[in-house]
């Protein structure tokens, strides 16, 4: 009898890696669909499938759960719509569009300056978190992880060809930052309503931005539509509720710890199935963005 407690707190830890793992996974192939989708359906297209698709299976999901969206003319709207907009539909269009020239796994690493943005912010728009030397130096590094993302493969002077594909990743995860910021000025509400509501806004926005592009020419093969259907069940819907979870279970430090392995999943991943190089500068700036990160949080 006096091992039960410690049989279920090895269990719980168990579960625990499980979930992480899952979610690492969930993440980082997330940028590998969407490199290999982006090949067969215009990046517009792609960010409107995955919200409607999302949408519906999140709000299957609330109501089998005994929960409520609110009325319509709840000003919880206005601020979920935003941050669908600026969390949601802007940077799954900006990263899509980016990916028909940057490899998925460099595309995870960029989006890996959002956290070291989101710092830089809060100091301006959230009463409480100032800018310490401590996070000023890992910004500051992690910025220069940035900047040798830019440079040529041989580390020459000048700036590589698809730099602009580049920084359209690094405004969606700008977008990133400024959707915590505003997130935490928003009105509280049920996580899993939250979601939804912003999952829902993102779609209409998403339906809304396709109606100025046209009807696709050609109908994508079946493998594209599979990696659409992950892409919206898996990192939109599934993964949303599985961070919620672990929100809740582990807290915001637990999770912030697991972006450190998405960008490597994300490169293994686009190594393997996309046949993406993986060089010597990528891994040079992945471990400096990667200091940065953990000298501007080691003090949390």
């Amino acid at each position: 009898m006096n091992n039960q407690p410690q049989m279920e707190k090895q269990s719980s830890k168990a579960l625990l890696y499980i979930n992480s793992l899952i979610l690492i996974l969930v993440w980082g192939t997330a940028y590998t669909m969407v490199g290999f989708t982006v090949q067969y359906i215009a990046p517009a297209w792609i960010v409107a499938s995955r919200t409607v698709i999302a949408a519906i299976f999140l709000v299957i999901y609330i109501y089998s759960r005994g929960q409520k969206l609110p009325s319509l003319k709840d000003q919880l709207w206005l601020w979920y719509g935003l941050l669908g907009f600026i969390g949601m539909t802007a940077p799954f269009y900006l990263m899509a569009r980016a990916q028909l020239h940057v490899d998925s796994g460099l595309t995870s690493i960029l989006v890996g300056f959002m956290p070291l943005a989101t710092i830089v912010l809060a100091h301006f728009f959230v009463k409480g978190e100032p800018l310490s030397w401590r996070k000023a130096l890992g910004f500051i590094i992690g910025f220069a992880g940035i900047v040798i993302l830019f440079l040529p493969n041989e580390f020459a002077f000048g700036i590589i060809e698809n730099w602009r594909s580049q920084s359209l990743v690094l405004i969606g995860a700008i977008l990133y930052a400024l959707t915590a910021i505003v997130a935490k000025r928003a009105p509280e509400v049920s996580a899993s309503v939250g979601a939804t509501m912003m999952v829902i806004s993102s779609a209409i926005w998403g339906i809304i931005w396709v109606m100025f592009t046209g009807l696709p020419e050609t109908m994508p093969p079946a493998s594209a539509i599979w990696a659409v259907l992950g892409i919206a069940v898996g990192s939109t819907a599934f993964a949303q509720i599985l961070y919620l979870h672990l929100v809740r279970t582990s807290g915001p430090t637990f999770i912030a710890k697991l972006n450190y392995l998405v960008p490597i999943c994300a490169l293994a991943a686009g190594v393997i199935f996309l046949d993406e190089e993986f060089g010597l500068r990528t891994i040079i700036a992945m471990l400096v963005i990667f200091t940065g990160l953990f000298i501007a949080r080691s003090g949390d």
